[in-house]
């Protein structure tokens, strides 16, 4: 194993990633609708700052600020002809942070969905959404990204574009799904779907991230271990807790108390790559660490002790927990179809 990321799985049970980018940025000034993306050339100082805190917090994986780097979603904020600037300055902030760590943090350049709905339920081509994702994941390369990480994607077809044009760069790849539609995601994949991607196209890592809270994370984790080759390398990136509408803004609930569980029982579920996503902040992501390093991996857990530990699961997760496909099957949300980008807005890591 050469890439980073690989040497770094083969000498540690479980490897850190971080938390979440946008809520950060909000509390850092950013305003709601404004795109990340153009701090990493208006306030480049602040999006290392978010990469120093996760680092100092213990993240041996920070993902770029790069979520809705695509030129489609670029093209929201008028910006599309400035994708190579805005993704190479992202992970050449991480890279900096990285490499003045004093041991190993990887950089994983993060691509997330287009916001477009693909054929042949929506009008984009796959050949259109794979040159897009190919000139994203081009600029994170060149900006010293290790791996590139397809996150929050929740239809096959985009998934596989997205692969596709990262496949180009020659570095390894990691793609995640939302399962936030009753155990499946809004385009009505299961876990044991995205194991079969993974199979088919070779990837170092895949996993789950976002979502609907860390019950349904570690589920998710549970049906794809369930699904996967013993060797598959799981990612578990689950949300902090719930969101709640207070004082105009949206906030999560989850505690670092909370956080620290949800890692512990994300690992017994067969993940190696644990992290936070929305909401998850350096102080959560310290107490996850903590309690990885004090744990000795358990048992993979069923819906009693998922919900025991974190809250309740949707009837979609627990049917695919025993097994009941059938039922799962029929437990997608009406309109699921209706579009391929999970973030409403569109910023993943935003949140």
């Amino acid at each position: 194993m050469s890439d980073r990321l690989s040497s770094l799985l083969s000498t540690r049970p479980w490897v850190l990633a971080d938390g979440a980018t946008g809520t950060n940025l909000f509390a850092m000034g950013l305003v709601s609708g404004d795109a990340p993306e153009l701090w990493n050339v208006d306030h480049p100082e602040r999006i290392a700052a978010l990469h120093r805190g996760f680092i100092e917090a213990g993240a041996d994986i920070v993902l770029t600020n790069s979520f809705g780097g695509s030129r489609y979603r670029l093209k929201l904020h008028h910006a599309e002809a400035r994708v190579h600037e805005l993704n190479s300055a992202a992970a050449r902030i991480a890279r900096a942070e990285a490499d003045a760590a004093g041991r190993t943090v990887v950089v994983a350049g993060s691509m997330g969905p287009t916001g477009e709905i693909l054929e042949p339920l929506g009008p984009l081509s796959a050949a259109d959404a794979a040159s897009a994702f190919a000139e994203q994941a081009a600029a994170l390369a060149a900006g010293g990204a290790d791996v590139l990480w397809i996150e929050t994607m929740s239809s096959r077809e985009e998934v596989e574009a997205a692969i596709q044009g990262a496949r180009a760069t020659g570095l390894p790849i990691v793609s995640t799904l939302s399962f936030d539609t009753n155990g499946r995601t809004m385009m009505s994949l299961m876990p044991s779907e995205l194991a079969a991607i993974h199979r088919a196209h070779g990837l170092l890592a895949c996993g789950s991230n976002c979502g609907v809270g860390p019950s349904e994370l570690v589920a998710s984790i549970v049906n794809l271990a369930n699904a996967s080759d013993p060797s598959a390398v799981l990612v578990a990136k689950s949300n902090c807790g719930l969101p709640q509408y207070v004082d105009g803004a949206i906030r999560y609930d989850g505690t670092p108390e909370l956080m620290g569980a949800y890692a512990c029982l994300a690992y017994d579920a067969g993940a190696r790559i644990i992290g936070g996503c929305c909401g998850t902040t350096p102080a959560h992501l310290r107490a996850m660490r903590t309690a990885l390093e004090g744990h000795v991996r358990g048992t993979r857990p069923d819906a009693a002790v998922i919900e025991s530990t974190l809250g309740n699961l949707t009837n979609g997760a627990r049917a695919q927990l025993r097994g009941d496909l059938d039922r799962a099957s029929g437990a997608a949300a009406p309109g699921a179809r209706r579009s391929t980008s999970r973030r409403g807005a569109g910023r993943a890591n935003d949140a």
